[in-house]
């Protein structure tokens, strides 16, 4: 049986068959450190006035920004969302958009990404903003900064 993934990560299989990026109708078209790309339809995200939904933007951009953090976590690490900003500059009707993530900021336990969204005509739709908090596995913590209980205090 083959196991479900998005780009190189592997889908938890209890949670197979309530992946958002597929009832949206994204997929992941590049994946790899520094750049991931990626498309989704208008059609199924959209708001009643029959234009895409803002909020499938941000769905769009942080499945992007989720997947390059999580590749630079590494393989033991993992990534949480801490903020994300959608700036939409134009709307869309139809069609298909394309996304592509790059790096702003990496570093060992914080990380930005630039999200930018364009439509069928190659037209910015949006730009979204995404910082995530990186925890990275055991084989990639840099030396003399462990980060285990000892390190915290209760207040």
């Amino acid at each position: 049986m083959t196991r479900m993934t998005l780009g190189p990560i592997p889908v938890n299989a209890d949670y197979e068959l309530e992946q958002l990026t597929h009832r949206m109708g994204i997929e992941i078209r590049r994946c790899e450190p520094g750049l991931v790309t990626g498309t989704m339809p208008v059609t199924g995200n959209r708001q009643p006035t029959g234009i895409l939904h803002g909020g499938a933007n941000a769905v769009f951009a942080e499945t992007l920004g989720s997947l390059a953090a999580l590749m630079y976590a590494g393989p033991d690490g993992n990534a949480v969302g801490l903020d994300l900003s959608c700036t939409h500059h134009r709307w869309v009707s139809s069609g298909t958009l394309t996304g592509e993530c790059r790096p702003l900021y990496e570093r060992e336990s914080v990380a930005s990404y630039q999200i930018a969204i364009t439509d069928g005509s190659g037209q910015r739709t949006c730009t979204a903003l995404l910082t995530c908090v990186i925890r990275r596995g055991a084989t990639r913590r840099r030396a003399g900064h462990p980060q285990d209980d000892s390190r915290r205090t209760e207040h």
